[in-house]
């Protein structure tokens, strides 16, 4: 069913110095692609390791036992306030990379005292490193809270990124003469929530100089109002004229009670301002009843002579509400009104609720309103082939439904796995391992940073590992990264890997990017479950990349992301001891996830589609969706109209992952069963 396509040459990347750009301080890729591990570049190597292999196990620092001992031991010294068993272990260190975080632990207990020599001694010597970031924060904070604004202002950097240190770097300033910070402190003040404690005294100083104006008052009104902010608008108007007080109480009326947008007389003026709380509240009012505000900001349309882009952003919203609500003639009349459509959500909306009626007509209009380049991604022209196909269409600025299914076909996505299974032709999956030069892996191995993360790693310290990863990784060039991926991923950090890989945009080494983490305990919960190995793989990697101590906003915890009650609920089931923290370890993890997807898929007959959004969004939502749709939806069209726009990509993407990792475990995989592609959604 597998084939290797040759239009892909694997990568070779020319030996390559680990750039040195340190003074670069803008955010890394891996800050943010963690999150964001989806189907656009999919990628699958070989199941064989690359040459690299034996050179990156080779390659690192390992540290004896006793300098770790020593480590430990001056630690709990410290700790304890043992200064003279502290330093008896700290000399016995050595090159050990830790010792910068018992030297920063102590320096940061003296700080108060004002340790000017040591201070500077820690920054000159570890000047690109995470510690020494930490320490001139807390190196300010400390300067600022003993009003040394002199000093403050010589060792402040801008690349901190702090709105609090901000604040106090301009107070220093201003208390160092400079009368011109204060030209500085609207763009401060004018943000739509309350801004840190330490700003107080600079934003009392630019007040009293009179430096609130009007319009700046207004537009931070708006911004708290619209950032849900009741408590900032109502200070902020206090701060105003009184005539415009009391615009600024109208608007706050009707933001919590946006019914009263009904009684037009008191919003006739003619006025930027009045347009301003007029369009809010209709945007507050249609999300409780769309038609009611429909219908009197049709009234106030004929009334008032708003600016184009604001009347065609106010008839969008609307729209979008009343498209959500069910009012879909209504949203459409009022799309024709507003003339030129930019809401891409809205456009994408309305073709996936054709698509859930099977309108193909609707469809393919709605797809022809999409921004070029948006008509070309994947999704939607596999969308327009199907709708071609429904219609019996010739498109002349479009190839034939089975051109289209034959290009898409070609690349490893969701739609191409689609497009393969249509046309009867095996999935294409690039094969194309990367395998850095030994000495750019001995190069970014020595890295100070590197060499601090993995030990951090190896102590189970993950938290300070992350960020000496995140920090040392941050100005590194793509060969370098990828380098640092391949490393990451021999030390069994396999987020790291994958996060690396992402950053370098070399989607091409799935030995990296699809790491079969975890093996011996996947295998296992398998067998006992009888879960496909390979939709166990796929769901520990679209839910934390095997990043086993992560922590959802929502609660969810470790590998297989489950939520502590879900969890405790499947022990007891399962008849296993369960402990909160244990979510955490792998192992346990792995045991309860699998037991909790097998229970999803005996309730879903079997079917890993529905079992998978069931995953993501819940039993109840999935059941709630099929009685919407009432089971007349063919699979592809079900999961395209699910209505959590998460829990879309997610089923996608466990879907493709389970293909790829069958390519990885030698055992291959469908992308869709027979029994679901027979199914009726």
């Amino acid at each position: 069913m597998l084939s290797s396509n040759s239009r892909f040459p694997p990568s070779s990347p020319a030996p390559s110095a680990v750039s040195a750009g340190h003074h670069q301080r803008a955010l890394h890729p891996l800050l943010w692609c963690w999150l964001w591990l989806g189907l656009s570049s999919l990628a699958v190597a070989d199941p064989g390791a690359t040459t690299t292999g034996a050179a990156l196990l080779a390659t690192g620092n390992y540290f004896e036992t006793e300098q770790r001992q020593h480590y430990r031991a001056a630690k709990a010294a410290l700790r304890s306030g043992h200064l003279q068993t502290y330093r008896q272990h700290y000399r016995k260190l050595g090159d050990y990379p830790l010792k910068p975080y018992l030297e920063y632990s102590e320096l940061t207990r003296r700080l108060h005292l004002l340790p000017y020599l040591e201070v500077d001694r820690f920054l000159d010597r570890y000047e690109h490193s995470y510690l020494a970031r930490q320490l001139l924060r807390k190196w300010l904070a400390v300067l600022a809270k003993r009003q040394r604004w002199h000093e403050f202002q010589s060792y402040y950097k801008p690349r901190l990124g702090s709105t609090e240190l901000r604040c106090q770097y301009l107070q220093a300033r201003l208390n160092n003469g400079e009368e011109e910070a204060l030209d500085q402190v609207a763009e401060l003040w004018n943000v739509g929530k309350s801004q840190p404690d330490a700003c107080t005294p600079l934003f009392n100083a630019w007040l009293k100089a009179g430096g609130l104006t009007p319009a700046v008052a207004w537009e931070r009104h708006g911004k708290a109002l619209d950032n849900r902010r009741r408590a900032l608008a109502k200070y902020i108007s206090g701060l105003m004229e009184p005539a415009q007080q009391r615009l600024a109480q109208l608007y706050q009326e009707v933001d919590r009670y946006p019914q009263r947008i009904g009684q037009r007389r008191r919003f006739a003026d003619q006025s930027a301002e009045m347009q301003e709380i007029i369009q809010h509240g209709i945007r507050r009012y249609a999300r409780r009843d769309p038609q009611a505000a429909l219908y009197q900001w049709q009234r106030y349309d004929a009334q008032q002579l708003f600016p184009d882009t604001e009347r065609s952003a106010t008839q969008q919203y609307l729209a979008t509400r009343l498209a959500r609500a069910g009012h879909l003639q209504d949203a459409e009349r009022l799309l024709l009104q507003s003339g030129n459509i930019t809401s891409l959500d809205l456009i994408e909306w309305l073709a996936r609720d054709a698509l859930h009626q099977q309108d193909w007509d609707k469809v393919y209009r709605w797809l022809r309103q999409l921004p070029a380049e948006v008509q070309r991604s994947d999704r939607w022209i596999y969308w327009r082939a199907r709708a071609m196909e429904a219609l019996g269409l010739d498109d002349p600025a479009y190839p034939t439904p089975r051109q289209i299914y034959a290009s898409l076909a070609l690349k490893r996505s969701f739609y191409g796995f689609l497009s393969a299974d249509t046309l009867g032709r095996d999935y294409t999956l690039v094969n194309s391992p990367v395998d850095p030069p030994r000495e750019l892996i001995n190069a970014v191995a020595n890295l100070p940073g590197i060499k601090r993360a993995r030990e951090l790693f190896e102590l189970g310290e993950i938290h300070h590992a992350r960020l000496e990863w995140l920090f040392a990784t941050r100005n590194l060039d793509a060969p370098a990264l990828v380098a640092s991926g391949k490393l990451a991923e021999t030390w069994g950090w396999y987020n790291k890997g994958i996060q690396a890989m992402i950053a370098a945009r070399h989607w091409d080494d799935l030995q990296v990017r699809f790491p079969l983490a975890y093996r011996d305990q996947m295998q296992a919960a398998a067998r006992r479950t009888s879960i496909a190995p390979t939709l166990l793989f796929a769901i520990a990697r679209q839910e934390s990349a095997f990043a086993a101590d992560v922590r959802s906003p929502a609660g969810a915890l470790g590998l297989m992301q489950l939520m502590p009650t879900t969890a405790r609920q499947t022990a007891r089931r399962a008849g296993v001891r369960y402990r909160e923290r244990d979510l955490l370890k792998p192992e346990p993890n792995i045991t309860l996830g699998s037991s909790y997807l097998n229970q999803l898929l005996d309730q879903f007959d079997g079917n890993r589609i529905l079992a998978a959004a069931a995953y993501n969004a819940g039993p109840h939502r999935v059941k709630q969706w099929l009685a919407k749709s009432d089971r007349q939806l063919p699979y592809d069209i079900w999961i395209e109209t699910i209505p959590f726009k998460e829990t879309r990509h997610y089923v996608q993407n466990v879907l493709a992952f389970s293909v790829i990792y069958g390519h990885r475990l030698g055992n291959e995989a469908p992308f869709i069963t027979p029994s679901e592609a027979n199914h009726r959604f």
